[in-house]
């Protein structure tokens, strides 16, 4: 056979990596070698029930074949899916990817093998990737139609609903009843058609991608999802079905599950003949028999069903592909069968590293354009700043967005890339990998670019919050006005993309080309300020009091002018809100300005000649300071005026509705009741700044007398007021986190103290499951990411913390860094990322324990509808309810838009946790002023004015300007300094990297570079354990 040309791929022109081992290798590993020569083609049936012919070489293994599939397709995550064909005896059969093609195909010109979904996972959520999700739903599609995913009326109508959805976009009745005429998804589906319309109506300005996201999540709660049913008889010749899954080994009787045996109670599985056996971990308190034996119709299909639990068990519980057994010097007992690929740890860490590029693709029967893979070029301008996590799975539902590592493009790229459709009927054939790939045409389809305005406030806001399986937020993120025209990323599988407003945490940082570039030579001709470190405390004060400035503005100009604008907030709440913060206004203006005036005579800017004298600063602190002891009755009202508006908010639904609107405005980037505590906040600033300014002078120097009284003024202040403070925080804390749970009614109440919030895996039916969980001085709660337009969190559980104990299992469940808590009534396990997690949580619940036992009894009940309590082993999950099955409709129409960049959002991506301790600390730890920033393969640096506060970097252009551009949350990021192999050849510069993602930033002295770091690494490192938390001042609401 004369040599084939080779052409350029698909995946290469996109930018997909080249070698074949992208579905199932670790980086540096090499597959299987074969040897060139006669080529055999293999047809292959997709998910789209399209035809592929693929040639490979007649010695090639199973994996040659399915590499260049998932090549083909330019699937990352290709190691979910397998291979399946007919065997001689027609039993539908895996192929086995070590052994070659041809010794398990013996006649492909008569075999369709059937590329499909292999392995489940509990949560599509850890499916990163949009072309992903949309396999498996075709999947879901496939399985419906077979009639292999059985459920009732109401969840197959909603199923097919979003199926609809995707397929020819918002409901038309006209159009809905012709497709359903003519597109048949169930046996018997003109019974359900109103239904399947009735939900169709609901699903209005839902995308493609978010429709798939719907419809995986509601199949997963559905107890056939991913079952392949496998025929047997237990020991006294009852007829049954067994089922894996990556909770483990499943038993069914017809439809229905009868028992589970999770992979952990599982020591051992064999077969012999045609006998199954499942040897289980000795239990003293199981009924279970310590070997179980089940009956198959013969040895070939008890072999092909241990294979299969092997490969589900190595997938979903190994770390990493077991080592290869050696061979026996004479002869061998037993298989030798084992797991090959990457395990689903290996693929998530794969993806989470971004180790690859976004690529198009076409959805067959869709008739509306899919956005999030169609990914728009950035422009030549933006390059080096276009970057944003990779893992925030329909985030890219809505706008072009670049996932995983930081890309780059240069000007050929842009609108050149072709779009690989999974609907190609064969044309020429080209290499790909050591197979010979017959391929077709590619429609050019230019990438559009969706970088779109927001929309008015009126409309539905994005919320941040990828899921599970995305364990990274936004890196950065902007918004549209005032910023370049970068697509605003959002984390949010519900939203469409014109319900979607930029939020700071979700899309690239800005690198607008009209932002001031500062490299060498500007930086040799900038101006010779002062160099005194006392001179920089100076200009610490100027600069936060700015920023204070613009918080106050907050309230005093765009809260009272939106409240003037709308009747929904009484006249004596207005009256005190802004009498109170209207002076304080007015007399930060004035000293905002004394300071300014100050700096600008020390730096020589405004009477040069005049010495001495004016380079000091105690004594415009001590005037301002005593001053501000007159204010003391307007600080005194803030504990009047948050419990007035949260109380004002709790019994009006119009003036909830018009706080929950302002919130989602740009300039309020914070919690809108955070605002209300900042003049408390302020005076803790001055203070510190005091102490480092008296700390730094001599007795003799001439500021220093001035610099002390000031000190003891402001400390007089900060203690009067201190104790008022401590209490609305932990208030304010409550009000914020009641916002982001859904499923309770009093989290509010007197004597309840936030402890500690942030994300652990529970151990359940299903296998390991991110949860978040909320501890109290009195409960633990754990919930779960609900799937409203919210991104709020439902309560799935909680566990009164009075009678509690705690103990280490991971010996037990074999999982890292595991914690057994036994209630009084449930008893649940659950796992935390790393050892430093857990044993923050581990003394933060001893200690919450040790205050309940202290307190006078059991804690009152917290939810509306309580969960019913589970076993103490709690080894089942949920089972499918048409309430929870509708959820996706009926929550969306009742809950209302919400902020998704909050702290519990952030934890709950970059898995961690926050402490109320940390929290205070974020108070105490606030800065601003200018940095300049580089990414990690730019050359210039920019400069940006930076807002440091609530543990994350607010992005300006100017300190003038009223909201923030972009923002990086911190909780999670590493503080470091830059290696001599980075190449950063400059001074005071620090590094903050999160997995792939690299910042580099540089202050202007040594002084502003300590006090950046000191107040990051409080936002990136946790505090001292050490706790100060009692009862003996409780808090009166």
């Amino acid at each position: 056979m004369g040599e084939t040309e080779q052409r350029p791929t698909a995946g290469s022109r996109l930018g997909a990596q080249e070698n074949a081992g992208i579905s199932t290798l670790e980086h540096g590993q090499k597959p299987p070698m074969t040897t060139p020569g006669k080529l055999v083609s293999i047809k292959i049936q997709m998910l789209d029930d399209t035809q592929e012919t693929f040639d490979i070489p007649q010695r090639a293994p199973g994996k040659v074949l399915h590499d260049a599939v998932c090549n083909h397709l330019n699937l990352v995550e290709g190691d979910y899916f397998g291979l399946e064909f007919p065997d001689h005896k027609k039993m539908m059969v895996w192929l086995d990817l070590l052994k070659p093609v041809m010794k398990q195909i013996r006649r492909p010109k008569h075999i369709v093998v059937k590329f499909v979904v292999k392995f489940f996972p509990p949560d599509h959520a850890q499916l990163q990737e949009e072309l992903t999700r949309y396999l498996f739903a075709l999947q879901v599609k496939q399985d419906l139609a077979q009639g292999r995913l059985t459920c009732n009326d109401t969840s197959t109508a909603l199923l097919i609903s979003h199926i609809v959805q995707s397929e020819i976009g918002d409901f038309d009745e006209t159009i809905d009843r012709e497709h359903l005429a003519k597109n048949k998804y169930i046996p018997h589906q003109e019974a359900l058609e109103d239904k399947i319309m009735e939900f169709h109506r609901n699903h209005m300005g839902q995308t493609p991608a978010e429709s798939d996201f719907q419809l995986l999540e509601i199949a997963r709660r559905l107890e056939m999802y991913g079952i392949r049913l496998h025929p047997a008889k237990d020991r006294e010749g009852t007829k049954i079905n067994l089922a894996v899954a990556n909770t483990g080994i499943l038993v069914f009787q017809g439809h229905t599950k009868i028992n589970a045996f999770n992979w952990a109670k599982v020591r051992k599985l064999s077969f012999k003949r045609k006998r199954f056996l499942i040897k289980l971990r000795p239990d003293v308190n199981s009924s279970f028999q310590d070997t179980l034996e089940f009956l198959m119709a013969s040895r070939d299909f008890c072999k092909s069903f241990w294979k299969i639990c092997v490969e589900h068990h190595a997938f979903f519980r190994l770390f990493e592909e077991p080592k290869p057994k050696p061979k026996p010097v004479l002869f061998s007992r037993g298989s030798s069968f084992r797991f090959s690929g990457r395990t689903q740890k290996q693929v998530l860490d794969y993806v989470k590293e971004g180790g690859h590029k976004k690529v198009q693709f076409e959805r067959k029967h869709s008739k509306i354009h899919s956005i999030r893979s169609l990914t728009a070029q950035p422009s030549e301008q933006h390059t080096e700043s276009a970057r944003a996590y990779g893992d925030n799975n329909d985030a890219a539902a809505v706008q072009s967005c670049r996932q995983g590592k930081e890309l780059k493009s240069s000007a050929e790229d842009t609108g050149q890339h072709k779009s690989p459709s999974l609907k190609k009927s064969p044309k020429e054939g080209r290499k790909v990998d050591g197979a010979v790939v017959s391929t077709v045409e590619e429609e050019e389809e230019p990438a559009k670019d969706r970088m779109q305005q927001n929309r008015p406030q009126s409309q539905q806001p994005s919320t941040a919050g990828s899921l599970t399986g995305s364990p990274h937020l936004s890196e950065l993120s902007i918004n549209s006005q005032g910023g370049p025209s970068v697509a605003n990323m959002t984390l949010s599988p519900n939203l469409s993309p014109d319900a979607k407003q930029s939020s700071p945490l979700v899309s690239p940082l800005l690198n607008d080309p009209s932002c001031i570039r500062a490299d060498d030579e500007e930086e040799v001709k900038r101006k010779r300020f002062p160099t005194e470190k006392a001179y920089f405390i100076a200009k610490e004060v100027a600069t936060t009091e700015r920023t204070y400035l613009k918080d106050l503005e907050v309230i005093t100009s765009w809260f009272q002018s939106a409240a003037s604008k709308e009747d929904c907030m009484p006249e004596t709440l207005k009256n005190l809100i802004f009498s109170n913060f209207e002076p304080l206004h007015k007399f930060h203006t004035g000293f905002l300005k004394e300071i300014e005036q100050r700096l600008a005579l020390w730096e020589g800017r405004s009477n040069a000649h005049i010495k001495g004298d004016y380079q000091r600063i105690g004594d415009v602190m001590l005037k301002n300071i005593q001053s501000m002891k007159q204010l003391t009755i307007h600080l005194r009202k803030h504990n009047e005026i948050l419990m007035e508006l949260e109380n004002g908010i709790k019994n009006s639904r119009k003036l909830e509705t018009f706080c929950r609107d302002f919130e989602l405005q740009k300039v309020c980037y914070l919690p809108l009741n955070t605002f209300l505590l900042r003049p408390l906040h302020r005076l803790m600033h001055y203070k510190q700044i005091m102490e480092r300014l008296c700390k730094h002078y001599p007795p003799s120097h001439i500021d220093f007398r001035d610099s002390r009284a000031a000190l003891a003024e402001i400390s007089e202040m900060v203690a009067q007021l201190h104790g008022n403070m401590i209490k609305m925080e932990n208030f304010q804390k409550l009000h914020e986190l009641k916002k982001d749970l859904i499923g309770m009614d009093n989290l509010v109440i007197p004597g309840r103290e936030f402890i500690r919030l942030g994300s652990l895996s529970k151990l359940s039916g299903k296998g390991l499951q991110q949860r978040m969980f909320f501890l109290f001085n009195d409960i633990l709660l754990y919930t779960s990411r609900g799937l409203t337009a919210s991104n709020q969190f439902k309560v799935h559980g909680h566990l009164p913390l009075y009678g509690m104990t705690m103990e280490e299992s991971e010996e037990e469940w074999g999982v890292p860094h595991c914690l057994t808590l036994r209630g009084q009534h449930q008893s649940i396990v659950v796992a935390a990322s790393t050892r430093a997690e857990m044993d923050k949580w581990t003394e933060d619940i001893q200690m919450a324990i040790d205050l309940a036992e202290k307190s006078s009894g059991p804690a009152p009940e917290l939810l509306a509808s309580s969960p019913d309590n589970k076993s103490p082993d709690e080894t089942t999950v949920d089972q499918e309810s048409e309430d929870d099955l509708s959820a996706s409709r009926t929550s969306l129409e009742r809950q209302s838009p919400h902020r998704g960049n909050t702290t519990v959002h952030v934890c709950w991506h970059r898995n961690t946790s926050v402490s109320m301790i940390d929290f205070s600390i974020a108070v105490e730890n606030q800065l601003s002023g200018n940095l300049l920033r580089k990414f990690k393969n730019s050359n210039g640096w920019q400069k940006l004015w930076v807002v440091f506060t609530n543990f994350c970097m607010f992005f300006y252009k100017s300190h003038q300007d009223n909201h923030p551009l972009a923002s990086l949350p911190l909780l999670g990021y590493s503080l470091t300094l830059p290696s001599e192999s980075e190449n950063i050849h400059k001074d005071y510069v620090f590094k903050l990297h999160f997995k792939s993602h690299v910042y580099y930033f540089r202050a202007e002295s040594e002084y502003t570079f300590e006090r950046w770091m000191e107040v990051i690494r409080s936002a990136t490192s946790s505090a001292s354990r050490t706790r100060a938390l009692s009862h003996k001042e409780p808090h009166a609401y």
